[in-house]
């Protein structure tokens, strides 16, 4: 199962690391493991760090509605997310 890291940047740092999304929408997923970061130097840079055990189907879930969705929620902007994917 690949670890993976998600960043991007964030309107509001306290909002995102509050927010139940992450596990609402990666949790059904079997996504493990979700762990959150944040740049000390400039709080409206974070990462996420999880296991995923179908980048495919997480992938889709990027692409879709309810994805979109959950980054607006969580003010996410979404021209700045990067994914890494352990190799």
């Amino acid at each position: 199962m690949p670890t993976v890291i998600g960043h991007h940047d964030v309107k509001d740092k306290d909002h995102w690391l509050a927010s139940p999304k992450r596990e609402e929408v990666f949790g059904p997923l079997g996504v493990t493991n979700i762990r959150t970061f944040v740049n000390p130097q400039n709080p409206t840079q974070v990462a996420v760090l999880m296991d995923v055990p179908d980048m495919e189907a997480v992938m889709a879930l990027m692409q879709s509605e309810a994805g979109a969705e959950a980054m607006a929620y969580d003010g996410v902007l979404p021209e700045t997310l990067v994914i890494l994917v352990e190799a």
